[in-house]
């Protein structure tokens, strides 16, 4: 590294280094980047608590119905649980427990 290029450490930051430096203020007004989300993944959580779900397990089955319980394995109890398989609806349960390493995502039902 030249001394010139030790040298210009004292200059003005360039765009990307302000951003580097100072991640929130660094966008010009012209250029603010979409709003980000603070949300956890804990308040997701949350807000589905008691709201009809899409459970994907790692098989690639859906299960939807509404979550009603949820713990830190991610294991989780829906009710009204109907089983899709391919797009397909395979069966309908009542209850349905869900071990959590089976779970590949959990996501909001669109609302209908």
């Amino acid at each position: 590294m030249s001394q010139a290029q030790l040298d210009g450490s004292l200059a003005a930051p360039s765009a990307l280094q302000q951003l580097w430096l100072d991640p929130l203020h660094a966008w010009p007004a012209a250029q603010t980047p979409p709003a980000m989300s603070k949300k956890s993944p804990g308040d997701f959580i949350k807000q589905v608590l008691g709201r009809p779900v899409i459970v994907k397990l790692n098989n690639g089955a859906d299960y939807r119905g509404i979550l009603t319980c949820l713990d830190g394995y991610m294991n989780l109890a829906m009710e009204k649980t109907e089983e899709y398989v391919d797009g397909e609806l395979k069966h309908k349960y009542g209850d349905t427990f869900i071990r959590g390493n089976n779970v590949l995502y959990i996501s909001q039902q669109p609302k209908k």
